[in-house]
């Protein structure tokens, strides 16, 4: 069995610029390539789950959200850092864009895409760990057997989960310590 990270892309580990089709903006978040490369290091997967509703509102294509991601492990190749796989939930119920303007099960807080994922790579939950930027990211995963959840909020506290400052601090002071024998 594998253990993993879990990760929002927006926000998380690249700068949030709303609805981002174009690979040239992709910024990474301050620490964000350190924190990817200490899971790397440590025998993480690295799997971003991410909501990319830009699709089904017609602003971009799959392609373009796969030119982003193709760009995002470029610049953590620079790094030495890499991430693992991509799930993506394209949906959204409000969409122009058909097939993608449904009420799917995969679009977070839902947890099929976790559930794929964890099926796909042999993930062993118990081990593992999700971060996001956002409450959604999160919130229904202690049902799938994930602990170690937090968010991204910096100063703002979200009751009942673990609240960082970025990536890296999330990383570097908790889970991947809470792991360090597994």
């Amino acid at each position: 069995m594998n253990k993993a990270f879990f990760l929002d892309r927006d926000g998380t580990i690249i700068v949030d610029k709303h609805y981002l089709s174009n690979p040239n903006e992709v910024e990474l978040l301050v620490g964000a390539a350190k924190a990817i490369r200490l899971m790397n290091e440590a025998g993480y997967k690295v799997i971003v789950v991410s909501n990319q509703s830009g699709v089904a509102r017609g602003m971009f294509t799959m392609k373009d959200v796969d030119k982003v991601n193709q760009r995002l492990n470029q610049l953590l190749d620079m790094e030495n850092a890499h991430i693992d796989a991509f799930y993506i939930c394209p949906h959204h119920p409000d969409g122009i864009i058909s097939p993608y303007n449904i009420q799917c099960k995969c679009r977070k807080p839902e947890t099929y895409l976790f559930e794929k994922a964890t099926k796909d790579y042999q993930i062993d939950l118990t081990v593992s760990a999700a971060i996001g930027d956002r409450k959604r990211d999160v919130e229904k995963l202690t049902k799938l057997g994930i602990e170690n959840i937090g968010i991204i909020k910096a100063g703002t506290e979200i009751y009942g989960y673990d609240t960082y400052d970025s990536l890296l601090s999330s990383v570097s002071y908790t889970h991947l310590r809470a792991h360090e024998t597994t």
